[in-house]
């Protein structure tokens, strides 16, 4: 009687010595070995993405606690209150109070700082003048309140008026107060400087006079040779004047600026020399005081 026949022979039919290998080597494909290498890289990568997850939950866990606010800190007692303060009552005396000082018209004591000027210019204005100006300028203190004081009978207004643009360039950048002085006489150029310094800069000595007038020119055009010629040296001179009567006006703008004086009063009164007594200026509002 055959061997009776066993269920792995029916459930595979044929050769099992050759059938197994068979369903391995389809069960494994490309080989054992190969398989071995699939499943390493397998973990290899496993492995890496748990590291990655692990430090991505770190860095949270950190930008958490970063985030979380701090415990407040303790409160300091209280600091005791000062004692109040114990006020004083002066004693009750029957002496009158301080008499003011005397007011002998000259305000001298309202400005202390007028009595000895920073800069201290006399004479015609001209280049020797400003040669000094610069001087003493240079001199002068480099912090605080500085005065400038003059005295002449006039001269050349460019210098005056290049002395009076070294003020307000001063002025300007450094944010200094300069005050003008103005002692016996402030004539014609004079008064262009004067005009450098605001209203409220300005001082004069008792008995000071200011005197404006008009440019003056001094000149003789000969005329020779082509006419076309002349016609252009006739217009030169013209153009001149007219520049030099605008250089006056904004002249007479800024002596009169924050003051009651007009300028139809002053151009009026300009040509024919305007002398301006101190309390004159100073009701004016040409000059703050009188010293």
């Amino acid at each position: 009687m055959a061997e009776q026949e066993t269920l792995l022979e029916r459930l595979i039919p044929g050769d099992l010595e050759h059938q197994i290998p068979a369903a391995i080597q389809r069960a494994l494909p490309g080989g054992f070995r190969n398989r071995l290498l699939q499943v390493g890289l397998g973990l290899l990568i496993t492995l890496g993405f748990a590291f990655l997850v692990r430090r991505w939950i770190e860095q949270r866990e950190a930008q958490r606690r970063a985030l979380a606010p701090r415990p407040a800190a303790p409160a300091l007692p209280a600091a005791p209150e000062p004692d109040a303060p114990v006020a004083v009552t002066a004693p009750v005396t029957d002496a009158p109070p301080p008499e003011p000082l005397p007011d002998d018209g000259s305000q001298a004591t309202r400005y202390p700082l007028l009595a000895r000027p920073h800069v201290a210019l006399s004479g015609p204005v001209d280049q020797a003048m400003y040669a000094s100006f610069r001087e003493q300028l240079s001199a002068a203190p480099r912090e605080g309140t500085l005065v400038v004081s003059l005295s002449t009978l006039g001269g050349d207004p460019e210098v005056a008026r290049l002395m009076g643009d070294e003020i307000r360039l001063l002025r300007d950048y450094s944010g200094r107060e300069v005050l003008f002085l103005g002692k016996v006489a402030v004539y014609s150029a004079g008064a262009t400087f004067m005009a450098a310094f605001p209203a409220d800069k300005r001082f004069l000595t008792r008995g000071t006079r200011l005197m404006i007038h008009e440019r003056q020119i001094q000149s003789t055009l000969a005329l020779s040779g082509p006419l076309r010629t002349q016609v252009a040296s006739l217009k030169a001179k013209l153009h001149e004047i007219e520049e030099s009567v605008r250089i006056e006006e904004e002249g007479f703008r800024d002596i009169i600026a924050g003051s009651t004086v007009s300028f139809e009063q002053v151009s009026e009164r300009a040509p024919a020399n305007w002398y301006i007594e101190a309390e004159e200026a100073r009701s004016l509002g040409l000059v703050l005081d009188i010293i």
